[in-house]
């Protein structure tokens, strides 16, 4: 099986040897490098992908939609997707769910394993600074976190050049404590958050001024 190639990258010797990790928990590395295992056919749909996922879809989305906004050009689209994974945290939901017509993309079992295999490693390594810490936040912030992201995400379509880079490197983090179960970077990527919105704020408000101070209203 295709999973079962991808799950040679230590990620089973790791977590057996964690001993921050709890029993129910799987490194996210090692849930995707699994995960295959249980494909059927020559290719998955996306919406299996989110199924297989589960709690920790949200955080695959965010990051996905993160990495995508910091492409020149594509942070205006970016940032309205990220409302759609947003409003369901706000809504409390567990799992995050894609529109139909997304969710019906199948993409081939080779290809995906190719990009795990990509991935994987490297998620293993950022494993070792976050991991599961202080579950509590999580239960008590999973609204605000949505709140959040959905302000971020609106923040990536401001028209101020490179305006996108704070927020998508902010959602990136934040995604990744919720990959991982961190609540203590969930906490900072939240306050980080708060700082970039401040930064944006402050970027518009100086723009505005200075197209008054180039082009003042005259009175008539």
């Amino acid at each position: 099986m295709v999973g079962a190639r991808l799950s040679d990258h230590g990620g089973t010797q790791r977590l057996a040897r964690d001993p921050v990790s709890s029993p129910a928990y799987v490194p996210a590395s090692v849930q995707l490098s699994t995960m295959l295992d249980r494909a059927e056919g020559a290719g998955v749909s996306i919406g299996w992908l989110m199924e297989k996922l589960g709690r920790r879809s949200f955080g695959l989305t965010l990051f996905v939609m993160a990495v995508v906004g910091l492409i020149p050009g594509a942070s205006t689209a970016v940032g309205v997707l990220v409302a759609w994974p947003a409003v369901q945290m706000m809504l409390g939901q567990e799992v995050g769910v894609l529109p139909r017509l997304i969710a019906r993309r199948k993409i081939g079992v080779e290809r995906l394993a190719q990009v795990i295999r990509l991935v994987a490693p490297r998620l293993a390594w950022v494993e070792k600074l976050i991991r599961p810490r202080w579950p509590t936040p999580f239960q008590a912030t999973k609204r605000l976190a949505g709140i959040v992201m959905l302000l971020l995400g609106l923040t990536m379509v401001s028209p101020v050049p490179f305006s996108h880079v704070v927020p998508a490197f902010v959602i990136m983090f934040l995604a990744l404590a919720y990959l991982e179960e961190d609540g203590i970077a969930l906490l900072i990527g939240l306050v980080a958050a708060l700082v970039s919105l401040a930064i944006t704020a402050a970027m518009l408000w100086g723009a505005v001024q200075t197209v008054d101070w180039l082009d003042p209203v005259r009175p008539g």
